[in-house]
């Protein structure tokens, strides 16, 4: 097997620092260096992929991978550093992988001060993307964490992981809102019928984000999950964000609740998009570093493409601008531009369109009384929704085929079915959108619907106008599971609950192109 380690795109800062850094004494031999919050890898691709870890101190980070759950084939990795810079965070890009092969790495960390010294191995696994048109299997939502829902033990903590994990998916799409940098965890929260919710607390959650280091103890909470951290060390993430990594519905017109003493909105994302690239193994862009956008190639019969639908929009307003302009960006010209380039140049069967925000579920602002996501209401296309309206003539008159938008954001389950004839913009090829969530959080919805673009509601589980906000405990919490099948190419698109039920289904036939 020919590995190689990649040093163009990995996140340690200050490599080649370590000589001037100075080092905490070690009183003993048994004092490693640890693997603080489990292992990670992502943006998987045919031949290579992103693994990641975090020590407890300024370490090396070593990384061994193999094709065999023995590591009797195992390769040495070059070291990278994990610093204070980072938080002590790591990932590292590995190339040259065979396709379609399972890869088993595993990750230590040796102190810097003390080279002899190394900490305990902890080991994960990837499957890379195939060469050839194998079966594909994903699963998708977001949503963690929020309304002040964290880790019960009692509840079984994140529940949902363990129901997606079971089905063994190549990768997982986590459509944003994977923190709530804005919504405290309370030691205990009082249910409707009586009966008390126990979260597990650290301090740092005890208020609203605002530092770097606040922003980074929200995602290192999750981690401390135990149904998570099996997860991320089986399956893959390809992650995208949106509002709740900074703060509720933000938009540089954000107005700060009196909860925050930072009240520079655009300082609070800053630090909050430097903690989310941190926590997570994305492949990062030279071109725009901090980019969330991003193709990921997953073989002959697939391409994801993660939208970032919060660092370019405009401000939230009205919605009601009939003349395309910055006041309606939602993705941004430079963004719509790359996603037609990718979708054009697309060979993959399906063309899966990673939205964080769903399209024809209107999401107010409030309390100003704003447009949060695309649509503002029936009627003609406004507002953000020129660009879906562009982006979806640009699809038809290509033409581009077999493209599919999955979702989450508003914490409830459902199947959109979008036809032409019932829009009122109709230059555009039928297509499907499907929502899931929340994966751990609050329970909403349902929202009301734009007919701008003539969605149909196929399918929809929401608790209902008069039982909002439900516990993880309540049983809705949803996620999504996609099969592509090697030999048709059909799709099968499945939105299941956190006990693992099928709630609905369908499939999709490939067009040929």
């Amino acid at each position: 097997m020919n590995i190689k380690f990649s040093r163009r795109r990995f996140l340690a800062t200050g490599a080649g620092a370590l000589g001037t850094m100075a080092m905490p004494y070690l009183s003993r031999a048994a004092d490693r260096p640890m693997v603080t919050h489990g292992v990670q890898s992502g943006d998987v691709t045919v031949d290579g992929g992103v693994v990641w870890a975090r020590a407890d101190r300024p370490a090396q980070m070593l990384v061994e991978v193999a094709t065999t759950e023995s590591f009797r084939d195992a390769r040495a990795l070059p070291p990278i550093a994990a610093l204070p810079e980072s938080d002590f965070t790591a990932k590292m890009l590995i190339e040259n992988l065979p396709a379609s092969q399972d890869i088993f790495y595993r990750v230590r960390f040796r102190d810097l001060s003390h080279s002899a010294i190394e900490g305990e191995p902890v080991v994960g696994r990837f499957r890379t993307a195939p060469a050839d048109r194998r079966d594909v299997s994903f699963v998708w939502g977001g949503d963690v964490a929020g309304q002040g829902w964290g880790i019960n033990p009692d509840d079984d903590g994140m529940f949902t992981f363990s129901a997606m994990r079971k089905h063994r998916p190549d990768f997982f799409l986590h459509s944003g809102d994977t923190i709530y940098a804005d919504g405290p965890i309370q030691s205990e929260v009082k249910l409707a019928d009586g009966k008390i919710w126990k979260n597990v607390t650290i301090p740092e959650k005890a208020k609203v984000a605002e530092t770097l280091d606040e922003y980074r103890a929200a995602h290192k909470y999750n981690l401390t999950d135990e149904n998570l951290r099996a997860f991320n060390a089986e399956v893959p993430i390809f992650v995208q964000w949106d509002d709740h990594e900074v703060t509720n519905n933000w938009s540089l017109s954000k107005e700060l609740p009196a909860a925050y003493k930072e009240r520079d909105v655009a300082l609070l994302a800053a630090r909050a998009g430097r903690a989310f690239h941190e926590m997570y193994p994305m492949r990062e862009s030279i071109v725009e570093p901090g980019r969330v956008y991003r193709q990921i190639p997953y073989g002959p019969h697939l391409d994801v493409f993660v939208l970032d639908e919060r660092s370019y929009r405009g401000p939230n307003g009205a919605n009601l601008d009939t003349a395309y302009g910055p006041a309606s960006y939602f993705l941004g010209p430079d963004q719509i531009a790359w996603l037609k380039r990718g979708l054009l140049n697309s060979r993959a069967t399906w063309k899966v369109i990673a939205s964080d925000m769903p399209l024809s579920l209107v999401v107010s602002d409030t309390p100003k009384g704003g447009s949060e996501a695309v649509a503002q209401g029936d009627g003609p296309v406004r507002g953000r929704e020129l660009e879906i309206a562009d982006m979806l003539r640009f699809i038809k008159m290509a033409p581009i085929s077999n493209t599919v938008w999955l979702t989450a954001d508003v914490h409830y389950a459902a199947a959109h079915y979008y036809d032409p004839n019932k829009a009122q913009f109709q230059e555009f090829e039928p297509f499907w959108e499907f929502v899931s969530g929340p994966l751990h959080a609050g329970t909403f919805g349902p929202n009301a619907l734009d007919n701008t673009f003539g969605p149909e509601v196929r399918f929809v589980k929401a608790p209902g106008k008069d039982s909002q906000n439900l516990p993880p405990s309540a049983g809705m919490q949803f996620f999504g599971h996609v099969k592509i099948d090697g030999a048709s190419g059909q799709m099968t698109v499945t939105l299941r609950d956190r006990a693992d039920v099928a709630l609905w289904s369908t499939t999709l036939d490939p067009k040929q192109a």
